[in-house]
């Protein structure tokens, strides 16, 4: 069976344009969707997904309504082969069903396997050469002037003992981790 499925990033958008194009391309039931691809969790995309079966095949108009990157692209192919589900992208003449389209696909997830691995290469490079200059990366360590003047408030209000842990960071708008770092911060005894 032929399953599609539309996504726009609003509601301000229209499903119009690729759902004509999905029911032209044989598609019984399209799943449409109005969320953001940035979100993880698009509920019509994991209700498509626990409706497929071996043999059905999803369509998209275009590869990028399906996937928020070419790593989440590659995931989504591998879960569909695993399910024995092809995949078809009307605009970039993707069609995983026929060999040629299983080939493309492959080479796409070797360059944005390439890709990484070129990034992660010269992040490491970066590194070491600052680290050879003598700079040293990742966050300064201890606690910036406004966090501070939060740790010796809530030094003071946990002291005082008028006020609960909950109430404490909702006051001062932090949560209970960060209260007690601040409290170990300023050497303040939890608990006693």
């Amino acid at each position: 069976m032929k399953i599609g499925y539309a996504r726009v990033s609003t509601k301000d958008q229209s499903l119009d344009l690729q759902e004509d194009a999905l029911r032209k391309a044989g598609c019984k039931t399209i799943y449409g969707e109005y969320i953001s691809g940035a979100k993880a969790d698009r509920p019509k995309l994991n209700e498509l997904m626990g409706q497929l079966r071996q043999g059905d095949v999803v369509m998209v108009w275009k590869l990028d309504r399906l996937g928020r990157s070419l790593r989440d692209l590659v995931s989504l192919m591998s879960t569909f082969q695993d399910m024995g589900v092809g995949f078809k992208s009307l605009q970039d003449n993707i069609d995983t069903t026929t060999p040629m389209g299983k080939l493309n696909f492959h080479l796409f997830a070797a360059l944005a396997e390439f890709e990484r691995d070129i990034i992660s290469e010269r992040t490491k490079a970066g590194l070491a050469a600052a680290r050879a200059r003598g700079r040293k990366g990742g966050r300064p360590k201890g606690l910036s002037q406004k966090a501070k003047d939060k740790a010796r408030l809530a030094e003071s209000l946990y002291k005082e003992r008028e006020r609960s842990i909950a109430e404490i960071c909702d006051y001062l708008s932090i949560s209970k981790p960060t209260l007690y770092r601040y409290l170990r911060n300023r050497g303040v005894a939890i608990g006693s």
